[in-house]
């Protein structure tokens, strides 16, 4: 009897995603693992993966990992697990504003970060760099949650989470625009479901967002400083920049809730009105030319590409310094170094660097115990 009961939970929890907006990823109708598995009595298979992807060690490093500012001393900053639960809420507000899939859209966002390098985007451009294939840290992310995790076995994910963690990534300049949801796919001979669109948008309102807040804790910028387009449109304060961005989101998006609909045979998108639209775009453009670009020529990043230059060399000349663990499918030595240097948090690869190469850190951050 208590067997059957437990059976009709995940039953009931199906029955309640039926009825979600047509246009909504349904756990009973996905494409599945690329190991089948025994249904859970408790769960649906988005939840599974959402629950996996917690309690996973990559999931754990992201509390040391940059996000913007490398290795702070405050203890208020960002880092890329903060970031990654903030993506998780915004995610889970439009999904459930939408009538979409807001497991689905929550093990996504969980999960995009995985792959991020230490040292945030310096970390990823300097791998990128010295890969013989290059880096990214989106299709990273996926490497983890497919083979690198759990010794070797990976997570076994459903392919709709999988597509949506490796679809996050966004170019500089207007990605939000609907045809440009559907172009990001085109190489991959599909359009991302719009779970994943939300998980790519929540991403992108959630670091302008923090990163702004961050700017300001460290000096960088003033209040003043941001685009007065921005302030007309967005608000001035970062929650009243949130709130303008989600709503307008939700607004835009309403087709996408199956009610009223669009015209038949139409694909809704998720997207944004054209004046919210191109603030965000002003603020991205802005953030870059006052901060990202400005930060990427810091004392920090120059030391950061040192200390990620000189693991990547040491791994490759010393690939029995590699755990084991690296060459579980038969990797190279320079993808095991890859996988291995991209997985370690920032006071690792500084306190790595360090016992090979004494003083290469040249002080640069007070805030990281070197022992």
């Amino acid at each position: 009897m208590a067997e059957r009961a437990q059976f009709t939970v995940r039953q009931r929890l199906e029955q309640r995603e039926d009825q979600l907006s047509p246009y909504a990823a349904r756990s009973r109708l996905s494409q599945g693992r690329e190991r089948p598995e025994p249904p859970c009595p408790l769960r649906t298979e988005f939840q599974r993966d959402r629950d996996r992807i917690i309690h996973t060690n990559a999931f754990r490093r992201l509390k040391h990992k940059t996000q913007v500012f490398i290795a702070p001393v405050g203890d208020h900053y960002v880092t890329r697990l903060t970031h990654t639960l903030e993506v998780a809420q915004i995610g889970r507000t439009i999904a459930r504003a939408l009538n979409l899939n807001e497991d689905l859209v929550e093990a996504m966002a969980l999960g995009h970060d995985l792959g991020h390098t230490p040292f945030g985007h310096v970390g990823e451009e300097t791998l990128d760099r010295l890969a013989p294939g290059g880096f990214a840290h989106a299709e990273q992310s996926l490497r983890i949650v497919e083979r690198l995790e759990k010794d070797g076995q990976g997570l076994n994910l459903t392919w709709e989470v999988r597509q949506g963690i490796v679809s996050h990534s966004k170019p500089q300049g207007d990605f939000i625009s609907s045809s440009s949801m559907h172009r990001m796919a085109a190489g991959q001979g599909h359009s991302i479901s719009l779970e994943a669109q939300i998980c790519r948008v929540a991403d992108a309102v959630a670091y302008l967002n923090h990163d702004i807040a961050d700017a300001l804790r460290a000096g960088i910028l003033r209040a003043s400083d941001l685009p007065d387009q921005v302030n007309q449109t967005l608000g001035t304060t970062h929650s009243q920049r949130i709130n303008a961005l989600v709503t307008d989101i939700v607004q835009a998006s309403w087709a996408a809730t199956g009610a009223p609909g669009p015209a038949k045979g139409a694909t809704p998108a998720i997207s944004m009105s054209d004046p919210v639209r191109e603030a965000m775009n002003r603020l991205r453009e802005f953030m870059f030319q006052q901060v990202y670009l400005p930060l990427g020529r810091s004392p920090e990043t120059a030391v950061a590409k040192d200390v990620v230059t000189l693991l990547y060399q040491h791994f490759l000349d010393a690939p029995e310094q590699v755990p084991p663990a690296y060459f579980c499918h038969g990797e190279s030595p320079p993808q095991a170094a890859v996988d291995y240097l991209a997985g370690m948090t920032d006071h690792y690869a500084i306190r790595l660097a360090e016992q090979l190469r004494p003083g290469i850190s040249r002080g640069a951050f007070a805030g990281v115990p070197l022992m």
